[in-house]
C-alpha cells in the first residue's frame, strides 16, 4: 500500500481568509504560516465540540517543533515547518507519519503501527468521519451521528484529533485518554483568547507552552529531552501502556487503535480494542501538565464539568475561586488592553455517551485585566462571591412564593410536593437569566465611579425580574376566582414581605424599600 494524503505536502485543510472570506485549502506548514499572520477566519470542517482539541493539537505540534529546533520564534516560511515537522519523525524519513492512509505497519497520522496484525479483520467499520467522532448522545439529538457521507479530508483529520486527543472510555476495550480525570472526566479547557482570530491566540499560546516548559517538566516528572511527543509513531498491539514519564511535556496523545484504509472511492476507517490504557497515567486524575486544564487542588484532580457546562458559580470558581489556573489562563502585557476574553470550553461525559458541549466566553474588563495582571484578584472574588450568593438567596424568596401559589395560598413552610416540584421549574428561569448576564453586570459595578449605587440597581433589578417571573406563574395557579385570588395575594405578599422585613437576606434592598417608604407617607397635619 502506498502512502496517501500527505498533510505536509498535499493541501487538504479548508480554512477561510479574514480578508476577503475566500475558501482556502493549506498543507499543515503552510497553515502555520497563515496562523503566524493571523490570516485564518475559521475552518469549515471544524464542529463545535473540536474547536480546543484542534487548537491544542496545533499549538503542542508547533511548540514541540520550535523546540526541537531550539527556536523561540515561530517560522517564516512552509519550508522551514516542513523541515521542523519531519525532524519530529526522524525514523519515517519518507513522511508516512504525517499521511492519513499508509501500510498498517508503518505510522500513519494520529494511527499507531500494527505490524503483524491483518486490520481487515477488525470488526468496527465506520464509513463516516462522525461515526468516529467522540460525540455520543444517548438519544443521538445533539448531533446526528453517520450523517456525513459526503466527507472532505479535513472532515477525517479534525475526526481523528477529536477522538484520540479527547475521548475517555466508552465500554470494554474502549479506554481513553490520559489528560482528563478518571475515565468519565473530560478534557475541559480554559485560556485567554486575545483581540484577534486563530493566529492570534495560536502564537500566543505557542510562547505560553514554551516559556513555561520547564515548570511543567518539573511539575509533571516528565522528559526534560527527547521524551516521546508524537505517541502516534510507536507501535501498539494493544498489550501495553506507555510510561508517563517517559513522555515530552507537549506530548501530542491517542488512545484508540485506529486506521484509515481506502474503499474504493471513499475512506472508510477500522477500529479495534485494547487491553490497556494507551498512556499509564490512571493514578495522576488529569493532572499531566495540560496546558489548558485547571486543576482541583485540595480534591487533587482535573477538572470535570457536569450537565451544567460552565454555569456562573463554576466560572467564578475557575476565575477566582478553589482551582488552580492553567498556564494559558494566566493574562500577560502581551495579551493586549481590550477585547481579552476567558475561553471554557469541555464536553460533558457520562457512561456510555456525551451529554452535550459546553463553551462560555468572558469579556476581561479593564479593571479586571489589571487585577489579573497584579495578581491581586481578592476584591474581584469578594464582589463576585456576594453576587453568586445573592443570587442564590434570591432564588430562595422567588421559590417560596411559588410554592406558596402553587399550595393554593397557604401560609406556610412545608409544602406539598407537587407544589414544591413546581416551584422548582418555574424559578429556574430566574436563575438561568441571571447566569446569562452575571459577568456583564459584575464588570458595570467593578467600572463604576459609585459601585454602592451600582449594587443597590443591580439588587433592584433581580428584584424586578425575579417578581416578573413570579407573575408569569400565575396562569398555572388556582383555576377558581376564590383560590386563584388568595394565591396570587399570598404569593404576592410573602415575596414583598421577605425583601421588606427587618429580617430581609438584602439588607440594602430592605432599607432602600424603607427609605422610599418614608418618602411616600404624608407629612404630619397634611390633609
Amino acid at each position: 500500500m502506498a502512502l496517501h494524503y500527505s498533510l505536509l505536502d498535499e493541501k487538504l485543510i479548508r480554512a477561510r481568509r479574514i480578508a476577503d472570506g475566500q475558501l482556502n485549502h493549506y498543507s499543515l506548514p503552510w497553515l502555520f504560516v497563515a496562523m503566524q499572520q493571523d490570516e485564518i477566519r475559521d475552518f469549515p470542517a471544524l464542529r463545535p465540540h473540536q474547536r480546543h482539541p484542534w487548537h491544542a493539537f496545533l499549538v503542542q505540534l508547533a511548540a514541540m517543533a520550535l523546540h526541537q529546533a531550539s527556536s523561540l520564534q515561530p517560522f517564516e516560511t512552509a519550508q522551514e515547518w516542513r523541515e521542523a515537522l519531519m525532524n519530529l519523525t526522524p525514523d519515517d524519513s519518507d513522511g508516512a507519519a504525517w499521511c492519513l492512509i499508509t501500510p498498517h505497519d508503518r505510522p500513519a497520522f494520529m494511527q499507531p503501527p500494527v505490524p503483524g496484525e491483518d486490520v481487515s479483520k477488525w470488526k468496527s467499520r465506520l464509513h463516516a468521519p462522525d461515526e468516529l467522532d467522540m460525540l455520543v448522545t444517548s438519544k443521538n439529538h445533539d448531533l446526528k451521528t453517520a450523517r456525513m457521507t459526503n466527507s472532505n479530508l479535513d472532515d477525517w483529520l479534525m475526526a481523528l484529533i477529536s477522538l484520540q486527543t479527547q475521548e475517555g472510555i466508552m465500554g470494554a476495550g474502549k479506554y481513553g485518554i490520559s489528560r482528563m480525570n478518571r475515565a468519565y472526566g473530560s478534557r475541559s479547557a480554559l485560556g485567554v483568547v486575545p483581540k484577534g482570530h486563530w493566529g492570534r491566540r495560536w502564537e500566543r499560546d505557542v510562547n505560553v507552552l514554551l516559556s513555561n516548559r520547564e515548570k511543567i517538566v518539573a511539575q509533571n516528572e516528565l522528559q526534560k529531552e527527547n521524551g516521546t511527543g508524537l505517541i502516534w509513531l510507536l507501535p501498539w498491539d494493544g498489550t501495553k501502556s506507555l510510561s508517563f514519564s517517559s513522555l515530552d511535556p507537549f506530548y501530542i496523545e491517542i488512545c484508540r487503535k485506529i486506521r484509515l484504509l481506502k474503499d474504493e472511492e471513499s475512506i472508510v476507517a477500522v477500529t479495534t480494542g485494547s487491553k490497556v490504557l494507551r498512556v499509564a497515567a490512571k493514578e495522576r486524575n488529569g493532572i499531566t501538565g495540560d496546558p489548558w486544564i485547571p486543576i482541583d487542588v485540595a480534591a487533587e484532580k482535573a477538572l470535570t464539568i457536569t450537565a451544567k457546562g460552565f454555569d456562573y458559580k463554576l466560572a467564578v470558581e475557575l476565575l477566582v475561586g478553589k482551582y488552580q489556573h492553567p498556564i494559558a489562563q494566566a493574562l500577560t502585557a502581551e495579551d493586549g488592553e481590550q477585547g481579552i476574553i476567558i475561553l471554557a470550553q469541555g464536553v460533558t461525559r457520562k457512561k456510555g455517551k456525551t451529554e452535550g458541549y459546553h463553551e462560555r466566553r468572558i469579556l476581561i474588563s479593564p479593571t479586571v485585566r489589571k487585577m489579573m495582571l497584579r495578581r491581586k484578584t481578592d476584591r474581584l472574588a469578594a464582589l463576585a462571591e456576594e453576587r453568586v450568593n445573592a443570587i442564590s438567596k434570591m432564588r430562595e424568596v422567588l421559590w417560596s412564593a411559588m410554592a406558596t401559589l402553587f399550595d393554593n395560598g397557604a401560609t406556610k413552610d412545608r409544602f406539598s410536593d407537587s407544589a414544591k416540584n413546581r416551584a422548582n421549574g418555574f424559578a429556574k428561569p430566574f436563575e438561568q437569566g441571571e447566569d446569562a448576564r452575571f459577568f456583564q453586570d459584575l464588570n458595570e459595578e467593578i467600572e463604576s465611579d459609585d459601585p454602592d449605587k451600582i449594587r443597590l440597581q443591580w439588587l433592584l433589578a433581580i428584584a424586578d425580574r425575579a417578581e416578573a417571573i413570579l407573575n408569569n406563574a400565575f396562569h398555572a395557579g388556582p383555576r377558581s376566582s376564590e383560590q386563584r385570588y388568595r394565591a396570587r395575594s399570598a404569593a404576592l405578599s410573602r415575596f414583598h414581605g421577605v425583601l421588606r422585613s427587618n429580617k430581609s437576606p438584602f439588607p440594602t434592598l430592605a432599607d432602600h424599600y424603607h427609605q422610599l417608604t418614608l418618602k411616600e407617607e404624608p407629612a404630619h397635619g397634611d390633609a
